[in-house]
């Protein structure tokens, strides 16, 4: 094997092409990048003489097929709703497919095939998930070997912004990575097993349920619960724990604030409001208040949330402009497209900017009649915003398990997830080569 064809060049590919590419001089691989404004790909290859840029359109079949057909492994870093396309092409033309998203139930049913055919199809390799389980399995794995008995596992991960960069933020926080998904965040009901009890928690509760977390020399912030830790028990070998907790960090003052818009009703995207292309800022907000005798728009927030003109949530939304009367400045949308669209004013990285991940997982478990815990955490800080932290923990999973890949170094089948030392051991050690390394703490 000696070609890889990277799907979509955004934000999250730059660290990605750039491993691959630096490598494909020394085992001669040809590296495609493919997007839909090729002028984007074009930009990411440079002046490499192993890499080469295409238009991409998954929708075009015949595009596709033949950017895919002259290929060996495909990465996908698409929408993760349309991971599902690419891997019926990758079957019908016996390639190997790997991405950062969530295994879909659609790309579940490839699985069979797959391996029949010979196929790795990778799946959860970047950073949550992706890190996130390697980390976490290598960890339980060695408790496992001790003989100790594994009573409570829970992980929270985040991509914030780094505590030097604008300091007058107070969320603390801006999009690195895809926005939308960003406002779409926690719809749904999330599910996970808590002292021994199944908990639910449905989205117009999420953000008012948070849990303290201190990270270690990074400070203190709050977590909410993840889609669906439950599904997990299997996959980690966690049948028989007490508590299985995935979640999202922020800084704290986050989740009361963003709780606000979810329940005013900005983060729907279940439908299209009308007169968007006359519509305000604080006229957004607006349509989802009641009339109220001379009030203003901040008037009627506070009186329908209860909260103060002075106090934090306010403090937050009146940074982020969404009560100035500037033109929101699209023809149409959804409540959640139109929101993206009014933060994305202020949330996007600058000059200068630079984000920050942090991870962290609390292990519990029983040895010898002792109860013991471990806590691993990762921080990593963006160089600029371009050379995000975001796209190197996404991106360098992903591009260091292609190399496996090419160099035949993993020899697993089907639709997978890195859950095995085949995966884990090597990428994790990989990735300490770019200062990406998981630090733990016995007690």
């Amino acid at each position: 094997m000696n070609k890889i064809l990277v799907i979509g060049a955004g934000r999250s590919s730059t660290s990605l092409i750039n491993f691959l590419l630096q490598h494909a001089s020394v085992a001669n691989w040809i590296v495609t990048v493919g997007d839909f404004t090729e002028a984007l790909a074009r930009e990411k290859i440079g002046s490499s003489a192993f890499g080469k840029s295409i238009p991409f359109d998954i929708h075009d079949e015949h595009i596709a097929g033949e950017a895919i057909a002259g290929t060996d492994v495909v990465i996908s870093l698409l929408p993760a709703h349309l991971h599902p396309v690419v891997a019926r092409h990758c079957l019908t033309l016996n390639k190997h497919l790997l991405h950062a998203s969530y295994v879909s139930d659609d790309m579940k049913n490839f699985h069979e095939e797959a391996r029949a055919k010979g196929l790795l199809f990778l799946c959860e390799c970047g950073l949550d998930p992706g890190i996130d389980h390697m980390s976490a399995l290598q960890v339980i794995d060695r408790i496992k070997e001790r003989g100790a008995k594994l009573v409570s596992f829970e992980s929270f991960t985040g991509g914030l912004i780094a505590p030097d960069t604008d300091p007058a933020n107070p969320w603390r926080y801006k999009f690195t990575w895809n926005p939308r998904n960003v406002v779409l965040a926690g719809q749904g009901t999330a599910k996970f097993l808590q002292e021994g009890e199944y908990k639910y928690i449905p989205y117009q509760q999420l953000f008012k349920r948070v849990t303290n977390i201190n990270v270690k020399g990074c400070g203190e912030f709050e977590g909410y619960a993840n889609r669906d830790s439950l599904k997990y028990l299997e996959t980690y070998g966690l049948e028989g724990v007490t508590t299985m907790l995935r979640g999202t960090l922020r800084y704290k003052g986050f989740c009361s604030a963003w709780n606000v818009l979810v329940q005013l009703g900005c983060c729907d995207d279940t439908y299209m409001m009308e007169g968007v292309s006359a519509m305000t800022h604080a006229g957004f907000i607006d349509t989802f208040l009641s009339n109220g005798p001379s009030q203003t728009v901040e008037e009627k927030l506070c009186f329908t949330f209860g909260i103060s003109a002075d106090g934090e949530e306010m403090k937050r939304l009146r940074w982020s402009g969404l009560f100035s009367n500037e033109p929101v400045g699209v023809s149409k949308g959804t409540p959640a497209q139109i929101l993206e669209h009014i933060l994305s004013k202020k949330w996007k990285l600058y000059s200068g900017d630079r984000d920050f991940i942090v991870m962290w997982h609390r292990f519990r478990y029983e040895l010898n009649g002792n109860s013991n815990e471990i806590t691993a955490q990762l921080a990593v800080t963006g160089e600029n915003e371009m050379d995000t932290a975001m796209a190197k923990t996404v991106g360098l999973p992903l591009a260091i398990a292609a190399k496996l890949l090419m160099e035949g170094k993993i020899t697993s089948r089907g639709v997978l997830i890195p859950v095995t030392k085949e995966f884990y051991e090597p990428i994790l050690q990989g990735l300490q080569e770019f200062g990406i390394r998981v630090e733990e703490l016995e007690q």
